[in-house]
């Protein structure tokens, strides 16, 4: 794959009457939109390309919304696995490799920082202009450790940390199984911390 992500096909409906809950489009729009955005940004590296990026892939969800087909999966998993394949048209049209989680992300609610404790503090909540200064560093910290990891791994993290979605989501947004999602956050997640606590760069 020459370190790039690979593609996988947006699912389409299987013959048949469909059964299940579906949601309304609506619905998965208010509660995914800012999920699919902070994903798409962070594998984009760019704001205004992962707002375009953003608008075409509900774009592409509300044209195929009549072939969702709950007993395939998830209407989040579908979803992202469309955002995913117009994330990657993207990065192919620059001819370049999937960058490392941007910085202005990594203090959402939910994100990696948050889960080993790096974000900044904010404004108001007590904190010295030493601690703060402190938090910084160990977001700069983060951000160079995430640019160790293999474009596919830095990809499950954003999907987990930064979109918030399950592992069983991840398999079907992304095509592997969600065992296979289970080993590769394992071993994402291993090896960012290793580069956090060493502060050199992990092999690939």
């Amino acid at each position: 794959m020459n370190g790039m992500l690979e593609a996988v096909p947006e699912p389409v409906s299987s013959p048949g009457p469909k059964r299940g809950p579906r949601p309304l489009f609506e619905d998965l729009y208010r509660g995914s939109r800012d999920d699919l955005y902070s994903y798409v940004a962070g594998l984009l590296r760019d704001r205004v390309a992962a707002e375009d990026v953003t608008a075409l892939a509900f774009e592409r969800a509300f044209r195929k919304w009549e072939k969702f087909d709950p007993r395939r999966g998830s209407a989040r998993g579908w979803l992202f696995g469309i955002a995913r394949n117009a994330a990657l048209d993207e990065l192919r049209k620059r001819r370049r490799e999937v960058p490392a989680i941007e910085p202005g992300g990594l203090d959402a609610p939910g994100s990696v920082a948050g889960t080993f404790g790096c974000g900044a503090p904010a404004a108001g909540e007590g904190s010295s202009v030493e601690e703060r200064v402190v938090a910084l560093e160990q977001r700069a910290e983060l951000f160079d450790a995430l640019g160790t990891l293999a474009p596919a791994d830095r990809e499950m993290v954003a999907l987990k940390f930064f979109a918030g979605l399950t592992n069983t989501e991840i398999a079907e947004a992304t095509g592997y199984s969600s065992t296979n999602v289970g080993t590769r956050l394992g071993r994402a997640m291993t090896r960012l911390r290793k580069a956090l606590a060493s502060g050199e760069e992990v092999a690939r």
